[in-house]
């Protein structure tokens, strides 16, 4: 593994490792979806999804406000898709075959230019710029992504009941992989007015190749496991590690 520089010049800035985000609001959704169907569309990073149930992989759908942060105010939309740590085979059970998971990243537009560029640099992120219009004020949570006026897909989260503090996982790696190259990148996350419910999600799919790679593994007419919005969550990145796939 290599580990990257603790600090970077981001658009005439100084950018010092950890990231600190000190407040973001969050709408998700995870779907089970086909596990070939899932690792066809993350081949290129080398890893391999998980599996909870045998044939079934895990799809995230988030979307992200980040009101106060060290990359500043940003809006940001994320498909990503739980993975076994490379190199680790699965073990037997439904906990086994949980041991250990991280979180790919395969997409991830965002509205700003200077988080662009940051997310690439550092953490090898697949950011790119689309319009993110986002309303978390309301009952329903909703987001879209939108390029050139096209919708790419849009998300409505309903959320659920009051879920204790600290019920949410502390950390776990998230991966990416940008230009052949994936790395890993240790994640720190406090929320605190969570909500989740079973179901609760709405999808619609535009003409994106996303969201063609979406309609692939049924998310347009797919029941979400779970949704789940945060009122409030800070988060940590670290510097990201080259990984061996």
């Amino acid at each position: 593994m290599t580990t990257t520089a603790q600090a970077h010049a981001i658009q005439g800035e100084r950018v010092t490792l950890p990231v600190r985000i000190r407040d973001a609001a969050v709408g998700s959704a995870m779907f089970a979806v086909p596990a070939g169907a899932a690792q066809d569309v993350i081949a290129y990073s080398g890893l391999a999804v998980a599996e909870p149930l045998p044939g079934k992989a895990v799809c995230s759908l988030a979307f992200v406000r980040y009101a106060d942060g060290d990359l500043g105010p940003y809006h940001e939309f994320a498909v990503a898709f739980l993975v076994r740590p490379p190199g680790a085979a699965p073990s037997p059970g439904v906990l086994g075959r949980m041991r250990g998971i991280g979180a790919f990243i395969h997409w991830l537009p965002v509205n700003q230019e200077f988080t662009l560029e940051a997310g690439r640099t550092i953490w090898g992120f697949p950011k790119e710029i689309a319009d993110i219009p986002m309303d978390l004020a309301g009952r329903v949570k909703r987001c879209a992504v939108r390029f050139g006026g096209r919708t790419a897909i849009e998300v409505a989260i309903r959320p659920g009941v009051p879920m204790p503090s600290g019920s949410a996982a502390p950390s776990v790696d998230a991966y990416s992989c940008l230009d052949g190259v994936t790395r890993r990148t240790p994640w720190t996350l406090t929320p605190s007015g969570v909500r989740t419910r079973p179901g609760g999600a709405k999808v619609v799919l535009g003409d994106h190749p996303v969201a063609d790679e979406l309609r692939g593994l049924g998310l347009d007419r797919a029941r979400a496991l779970t949704t789940s919005t945060v009122g409030h969550l800070q988060m940590i990145f670290q510097g990201a590690e080259e990984v061996r796939t």
